[in-house]
C-alpha cells in the first residue's frame, strides 16, 4: 500500500468517527480530494498488477473487500461534501464541489472499467456458481459479485477505443449538467418572493400559515442586512408583513388556503417556471434536452435500444412494456375517482366561489384552483380543517410516537444524542439506536427536519453517512434523514401537516432499511 502523506488537520481526512461538520470549510475539499485520490490511485495501480499476476486465482476476500477499503477514504470525504452541497449550499462550496467533481467521475470510471478487476470477479463468479454450497453466506457473496459485474458492465468495462472515450466524456458531462440543473432550481427558488402588507388578502388563512409568512419576512430582514435580533421588529402574525416564497411549506399553504386567486396564480406559475425559458441565465430546458440526448447515447453505446431499457437492466421490472402496462392499469383504475372528485370541487367552487368561478367567467378550474377547492371540499365533507389537526402533530410528539412504534415492532430503542456529533445547522438533531435487549448501540442517524430555502434543496431524502462494513471495520451504520417540513415559529415547536408526518415516516423507513 502507498505511504502518500495526508494533512491530518483537514477535517475531511479525520475519518475515524463521524464527520466534523462544525469544522469543515469549502477550502478543505480540494486538498482532501487530491490527497485521497493520489493514495487511492497508487493503491489501485498496485492492486491491478497483483490481480494480473494472480491470473484468476484470487478469492472473494482478496478482491471486493480490498476494493471497498481502497475507495473508503475518498468516498467518505466526497459523500460529506455532497451532503453539505445539498443542505448547506453556498457559492464557495459550490465552486469547490464543481471543481473536484470531474476528478471523482474519472476515478470511479477507472474502477468500473478495470479489466483486471472484471476478470478476477468473473473467475470468482464461476467458482461460486460451480459449487454445491447453498449457504446464506455464499449466496450473499454471489449477490455481491453479480451486482459488481453488472455495475462494471453498465460502467463501460466492455467498451474500447473511441466508444470508451465517448462514454467517459458523456459521464463527465452528465455529472456537470446534473449539478448545474440542481443549482439552477435552488437559485430560482431562492430568488422569488412576494410580500403582502394588506391583511385583508389573507382572510381565512390559518394562523400557522400567517405566522410562517410573518417569520419569513423577519428572517429576510436579518439575512438581507445582517441585522441582529434586537435590530429587527418582532414577528406579528396578525399584522404582518407576510413574505411568501416557493419553499414547499410556504407554497403548499398558498395553494391550499390563500383566497386571492390572482396571487395563487402568480405563485403557481413562478413555481412551475423555475429555471425554465422564463429565466435568463438559469434556464434548465437546454440542459434537460442535452441530458436526455446524452442518456440515449449512453444506452446505445452499451447495446440498449433506449435509456429506459438501460435503467431497468438493474431493476426488478422485467421490461419497459411491463412498466407501461402497470402505469396504464393504475391510470385506468384511478381516473374515474379523479374525475368524480374534480366534478365535486368544481361544483363547490361554482357554488361558493362567487362570480369569478361562474360558468360565464371560468370554463374549468385551473391548476392553481384545484388544491384550494379540494381543501374546502374536505372541510365541508368532514367538518374538519387541517389547521385543527396540526397541534396533534408537533414534531417532538410525532418523533416520540414514531420511536415508540418502531421500538414495539423491531425491539429497538431510539435515543436523542445531541452533543455526541457535530452538526451543520442548529436545527439538526443526532440520534442513536440501541438493541432493546442487549443495550448495544447498533445505528445512528442525523435528522434535518425543516426547510431552509436559503441553502437547502427541496424535497426529502435518506442518504448514507457511514455504511456498515466489515472491510473497513465500521459496525455502526449512520444515516442522514432530511426533510423540508414547516419550521417552528418563535417558541412554538413545528406543527406538522399530515403530509409532513407521512414524509417523516417514509424517510425514517428508508433509514431502518439502511
Amino acid at each position: 500500500m502507498s505511504t502518500a502523506s495526508v494533512d491530518v488537520a483537514n477535517p475531511l481526512l479525520q475519518q475515524e468517527d463521524l464527520p466534523k461538520f462544525a469544522s469543515i470549510q469549502p477550502t478543505d475539499l480540494t486538498p482532501a480530494v487530491e490527497d485521497l485520490l493520489s493514495k487511492m490511485n497508487q493503491d489501485f495501480d498496485s492492486f491491478e498488477t497483483k490481480l494480473t499476476q494472480a491470473s484468476g486465482s484470487m478469492e472473494f476476500d482478496d478482491v471486493l473487500p480490498e476494493l471497498e477499503r481502497m475507495q473508503f477514504g475518498l468516498g467518505y470525504a466526497w459523500g460529506v461534501a455532497g451532503h453539505l452541497n445539498g443542505v448547506k449550499n453556498g457559492d464557495e462550496l459550490r465552486q469547490a464541489y464543481e471543481a473536484n467533481q470531474p476528478k471523482i467521475v474519472e476515478a470511479m470510471s477507472k474502477f468500473r472499467q478495470s479489466k483486471p478487476v472484471y476478470d478476477a470477479l468473473s473467475a470468482i463468479d464461476e467458482k461460486i456458481k460451480s459449487t454445491d454450497d447453498a449457504s446464506f453466506a455464499l449466496s450473499q457473496r454471489r449477490r455481491a459479485v453479480e451486482s459488481s459485474l453488472r455495475s462494471m458492465t453498465l460502467g463501460g468495462v466492455g467498451l474500447e477505443g473511441d466508444d470508451k472515450k465517448r462514454f467517459n466524456e458523456i459521464k463527465m458531462k452528465l455529472a456537470s449538467l446534473s449539478t448545474t440543473f440542481s443549482n439552477n432550481v435552488l437559485d430560482e427558488t431562492k430568488a422569488f418572493s412576494v410580500t403582502i402588507e394588506d391583511g385583508s388578502k389573507l382572510e381565512g388563512v390559518p394562523d400557522s400559515a400567517k405566522a410562517m409568512w410573518a417569520q419569513a419576512h423577519i428572517n429576510s430582514l436579518k439575512s438581507k442586512d445582517g441585522k441582529e435580533d434586537e435590530e429587527v421588529p418582532e414577528m406579528d402574525a396578525n399584522k404582518g408583513p407576510w413574505r411568501i416564497t416557493l419553499d414547499m411549506p410556504s407554497y403548499i399553504a398558498v395553494m391550499s388556503h390563500l383566497p386571492d386567486r390572482a396571487l395563487r396564480e402568480q405563485v403557481y406559475k413562478a413555481s412551475i417556471q423555475r429555471a425554465s425559458e422564463q429565466s435568463n441565465d438559469k434556464n434548465n430546458v437546454p440542459l434537460l434536452y442535452e441530458i436526455l440526448k446524452l442518456k440515449q447515447e449512453t444506452a446505445k453505446l452499451l447495446g440498449f435500444d433506449n435509456y429506459a431499457q438501460l435503467s431497468l437492466s438493474s431493476k426488478m421490472a422485467p421490461s419497459v412494456e411491463a412498466v407501461r402496462e402497470l402505469s396504464d392499469l393504475i391510470a385506468e383504475k384511478a381516473l374515474p375517482a379523479a374525475e368524480k372528485e374534480l366534478a365535486e370541487i368544481t361544483a363547490l367552487a361554482r357554488e361558493k366561489g362567487g362570480e369569478e368561478y361562474s360558468t360565464e367567467n371560468l370554463d374549468k378550474l385551473m391548476p392553481w384552483d384545484s388544491t384550494f377547492w379540494s381543501e374546502r371540499l374536505k372541510e365541508s365533507k368532514f367538518n374538519l380543517t387541517e389547521e385543527e389537526t396540526r397541534p396533534f402533530f408537533a414534531l417532538p410528539s410525532v418523533l416520540d410516537g414514531m420511536f415508540q412504534l418502531v421500538e414495539r415492532i423491531f425491539n429497538i430503542e431510539v435515543k436523542k444524542a445531541d452533543g455526541d456529533a457535530e452538526v451543520w445547522n442548529k436545527d439538526v438533531s443526532f440520534f442513536k439506536v440501541y438493541d432493546a435487549d442487549s443495550g448495544k448501540h447498533i445505528a445512528s442517524f442525523f435528522l434535518d427536519p425543516y426547510s431552509r430555502p436559503e441553502d437547502k434543496r427541496g424535497g426529502a431524502w435518506m442518504d448514507v453517512c457511514v455504511g456498515k462494513s466489515e472491510a473497513v471495520q465500521r459496525d455502526v451504520p449512520v444515516a442522514y434523514l432530511t426533510c423540508n417540513g414547516s419550521p417552528p415559529v418563535g417558541s412554538t415547536p413545528s406543527l406538522m401537516t399530515f403530509r409532513e408526518v407521512e414524509t417523516l415516516f417514509h424517510e425514517f423507513g428508508h433509514g431502518l432499511q439502511h
